[in-house]
């Protein structure tokens, strides 16, 4: 006879213990123990946040502990459950833990294996064999792909959010509705009065005013920085750089023949006695191009409102002071009499309303491309792929669960309330209302793996040499933070993987990098995701791709949108009014009505405040309170990798000290783990 001493961890949260029956049944390599319930007199066992022993006894050798059987079964009403880990001692003092961080649903059976992290090449026996198997079963028929919109990536075939899982919800429900939040930053920042004045035009900035003055108590440093200075050419250009879509821009080594600005057009703004050309060649201009809006259908939801987009150019200098400046603005891909080339020297009305055509632009682009599909929809695929193809044993499943958490459940909810037909990204937006599916689509034709790999993006534009950009802070931080993550999974993957043979010998995550290519991606050639690894320097390239994805570029696109958008006319979310078509014709009363109208603001603001928001219990980069790991040495390299970040981090305070316009989205201590938001 030997006695077990079995201890239950409950999740801490609101509702996440149970009142049903819970059975625990030890299975070891010589036998397995008969179900014991987990019941203690006159106690109220599993409660939230409790963790609860249990002595168990047991008449047979059962060898070595290797699964744990967990069973819920129903006591006058089926009550969830959410079990965080169990840990079992054995008669001769030895601790073996369990991690299951799953919930448990109805009547329901799981089989937990102990914590180790093993490759499916390293499994013997025929019962870990089989229990491997069964899980990748079970998870196959649960999470399978399905083609939202054609030309998209895939996604979770699910019809509605409350069909996914429960194990890939949010553990808080109020996280995720996209309306409740977006309602709720409308009421929190005082614009209910204004969300339904659809076709009401401000009459003046001053009138803007007013309404940024109402949101001022949530309001930041930054946003009265952006209110204050957003008419400056300098400015204008510095969001290029470190705003919310710093990824467009790029060097200009020549002039395209459908952007004919000349020397001429120009020279009033070259500081270094050369011409347009010569500076071209000195790597001192750059250029914006929203080619891939030309086409796009604009927002016609609205039969009161017409709404307009356009696909612009902007040429931009950079002047002595190493400052980026707008110097020339085409509002169309086409050049002629009808799509003019607009100056610094034009006209103040002119020159500013061109300038709110590009943001305006900008910020289409910036939602659709930079934001939704190469953070949201990219991190879904690698999401839905992890959980098809890799057992929760695998280390890198391990490595990868907390950078996909709630990740297809948020995407979920915007399929559902934000970007669907008649959805809330169509009430403001001027590529709502199936402009925005067109844009995803356009865009997918141009998505690359190598484009998801920081120093590619950031070397494939030109931008890649500080000494010519200091002031580019989004690549500057993400060159220190992509470092971090790849050295950190660097040294988990040689932990597990002791030579390149040994990642090609692993047909789990062969088996999920195919699925990501065949399935997730639809196997587009364009894309070139690989459809295979073989070396441990692949491994650790693509693992560093898809957690640098989920955090740092997801954090560096979106964090930023209440500070940077909040003041409407520095990016305008629609333009009411067609582009001018000749100078001379903008004046104040052309912009107030090209701007967005209060309904349209309301909604705007309301969003950015919502989509800029941490979740209440916020896990960030290096945090990682699920201990899917247990062994030394990973939990050796965890520490090593937070006190780079720690590092990363206080590094960048001090750059930001003093400044008036601060820049620390890719902080790490203000980098989520994972896209979910």
């Amino acid at each position: 006879m030997s006695t077990y001493t079995v201890t239950v961890s409950t999740g801490e949260q609101l509702f996440e213990g149970t009142d049903n029956y819970v059975y625990i049944t030890l299975v070891g390599t010589e036998g397995s123990s008969e179900g014991t319930l987990l019941d203690k007199p006159l106690y109220n066992d599993l409660e939230s946040g409790a963790v609860d022993t249990y002595e168990m006894t047991v008449n047979e050798n059962l060898g070595d502990i290797v699964l744990v059987k967990i069973e819920k079964k129903k006591y006058w009403v089926q009550d969830d459950w959410y079990c965080r880990n169990i840990t079992v001692k054995t008669p001769s003092g030895d601790f073996i833990e369990f991690p299951c961080y799953r919930w448990l649903v109805d009547d329901m059976e799981v089989v937990l294996r102990d914590g180790k992290a093993c490759l499916p090449q390293h499994d013997k026996t025929g019962l870990m064999k089989q229990h491997r198997q069964t899980e990748l079963d079970t998870r196959r028929a649960t999470f399978g792909w399905r083609e939202w919109q054609p030309g998209f990536p895939k996604s979770i075939d699910v019809d509605k959010y409350s069909d996914l899982p429960p194990d890939v919800k949010f553990r808080n429900e109020k996280d995720g509705d996209f309306l409740a939040n977006f309602i709720k930053g409308i009421g929190n920042l005082g614009l209910n009065g204004l969300k339904d004045l659809f076709q009401s035009s401000f009459s003046s900035f001053e009138d803007f005013e007013k309404v940024f003055i109402t949101i001022q108590n949530n309001s930041s440093d930054i946003q009265e920085y952006v209110r204050l200075h957003w008419k400056e050419d300098v400015f204008f250009g510095y969001q290029f750089l470190n705003g919310c879509n710093p990824i467009i821009i790029q060097k200009c080594t020549k002039l395209p023949d459908k952007f004919p600005v000349t020397n001429e057009m120009v020279s009033a703004s070259l500081v270094r006695k050369m011409t347009l050309e010569q500076e071209i060649k000195a790597g001192n201009v750059y250029i914006v191009d929203f080619e891939i809006l030309e086409g796009i259908s604009a927002n016609k939801t609205d039969p009161k409102t017409t709404q307009y987009l356009v696909a612009p150019i902007c040429l931009l200098y950079k002047n002595a002071e190493n400052k980026i400046l707008p110097i020339a603005i085409q509002l169309g891909q086409t050049p002629g009499e009808d799509t003019p080339i607009f100056l610094p020297t034009d006209s103040q009305c002119d020159w500013m309303l061109a300038k709110m055509w590009v943001h305006s632009s900008n910020f289409q682009h910036h939602q659709l491309v930079s934001h939704l599909l190469r953070t949201h929809l990219v991190s879904e695929v690698f999401a839905i792929a992890m959980f098809r193809q890799l057992p929760a044993v695998h280390p890198v499943y391990k490595l990868l669960i907390p950078h996909v958490r709630y990740t297809i459940a948020i995407n979920t909810k915007a399929r559902e309330q934000l970007i669907c037909e008649g959805g809330t990204f169509g009430k403001a937006n001027s590529s709502g209302g199936g402009g925005h599916v067109q844009l995803v689509q356009k865009a997918m034709k141009s998505l690359t793996f190598r484009s998801l790999c920081f120093p590619d993006l950031i070397k494939s534009r030109g931008m890649d040499k500080k000494d010519e950009l200091p002031t580019y802070f989004y690549r500057d931080d993400g060159y220190r933070v992509w470092e971090a993550i790849k050295s950190f999974v660097s040294d988990v993957v040689n932990i597990y993987y002791d030579s390149d043979e040994t990642v090609q010998e692993d047909e789990e995550i062969q088996a999920f990098v195919k699925d990501v290519c065949d399935f997730g991606m639809q196997d587009f050639d364009h894309c070139e995701f690989p459809a295979s690894l073989k070396t441990r320097e692949d491994l650790t390239e693509y693992l560093t791709v898809i957690i640098f994805t989920a955090s740092a570029q997801h954090a560096a696109v979106n964090f930023g949108q209440f500070d940077m958008f909040a003041w409407v006319p520095n990016s305008p979310c629609t333009m009411r009014r067609p582009p001018p078509t000749q100078k001379g014709l903008a004046d104040m009363a052309l912009i107030m009505e090209s701007l967005p109208d209060r309904g349209r603001c309301s909604w705007h603001i309301g969003g950015t405040w919502a989509l800029s928001q941490f979740q209440e219990k916020e896990l960030y980069l290096g945090m990682f309170p699920d201990e899917h790991f247990i062994e030394e040495p990973v939990k050796e390299v965890m520490e090593k990798f937070r006190k780079q970040l720690a590092e990363i981090t206080s590094s960048i305070k001090s750059r930001n000290k003093g400044k008036k316009l601060p820049y620390y989205n890719m902080s790490p201590d203000k980098i989520p783990n994972s896209v979910a938001v």
